[in-house]
């Protein structure tokens, strides 16, 4: 397994994503099996009382469908908030968390602001701007990859349905560009290919080995010859004649 598919899968990406959804699912669980309303405990504008709904609200919706819409889009951007921005992942969660429950306590109207789409939408905003601000190919192609998916969210920040929280929406995607623009200069890790590197050679280059000179595909290099004989061994003697004791003549001469 490569270290970016290790990283994806590891609890710094995808573990705490999966917990936040699932504290959802249990809430909602623990409502419907022994028919409890936690309604009470969401945001309640201009309330004091209803500042408990910054933290609680998230975690509560009014019905499976409301759920539902809310935790496939949150496990999507979570998990690309935790794996593409890992410096600062933990503050655009945490604070945003508070600040679109905050304003939407300060703009909402005097009625219960329940469900996480408030943090979803700051979640969309951040990821889109950020991508287009950080001027790097990753990051604005992620950027229009959330737009693809959720860029019909967009509506949702104006007052087109009486009984959706467009406030909740809209102070999302606020604090969403807000923190794109203050975390602009958090960039990521440029990963540089082979050929982008300094000390580069083309000529050794496995994959342009496969091209001649006039841009024709190779399918088949020719193999170099390889043989299994032993390297050949070359003996040389050196012949030394031998000093003669004195008076005697060599008879071989």
């Amino acid at each position: 397994m490569s270290k970016n598919k290790a990283l994806f899968f590891s609890t710094e990406v995808i573990a705490y994503p999966l917990l936040f959804v699932m504290l959802m699912w249990l809430v909602f669980w623990v409502e419907t099996r022994f028919n409890w309303n936690f309604n009470y405990l969401g945001i309640l504008p201009q309330k004091w009382e209803g500042l408990r709904g910054i933290l609680f609200s998230p975690f509560i919706h009014s019905s499976l469908k409301h759920l539902f819409n809310n935790s496939v889009p949150m496990l999507v951007l979570t998990t690309a908030l935790f794996y593409f921005y890992r410096s600062i992942r933990w503050k655009v969660l945490l604070y945003g968390f508070i600040i679109t429950g905050l304003l939407t306590w300060l703009i909402g109207r005097p009625a219960l602001h329940i469900g996480a789409s408030g943090i979803v939408y700051m979640l969309a905003a951040f990821l889109c701007f950020k991508g287009i601000f950080s001027k790097q190919y990753q990051l604005t192609a992620l950027a229009f990859v959330v737009v693809f998916l959720y860029g019909s969210l967009l509506w949702y920040v104006f007052p087109i349905d009486p009984k959706i929280s467009w406030e909740g929406h809209l102070s999302g995607f606020i604090v969403g560009i807000v923190f794109a623009f203050i975390f602009r200069s958090n960039p990521i890790e440029n990963k540089k290919y082979e050929w982008e590197k300094e000390d580069y050679n083309p000529e050794e280059d496995p994959f342009l080995k496969h091209f001649d000179e006039d841009g024709n595909f190779i399918e088949s290099l020719p193999e170099t010859e390889e043989t299994n004989d032993p390297p050949s061994i070359k003996i040389r003697y050196t012949f030394k004649k031998k000093p003669l004791k004195g008076g005697e003549e060599d008879k071989n001469l």
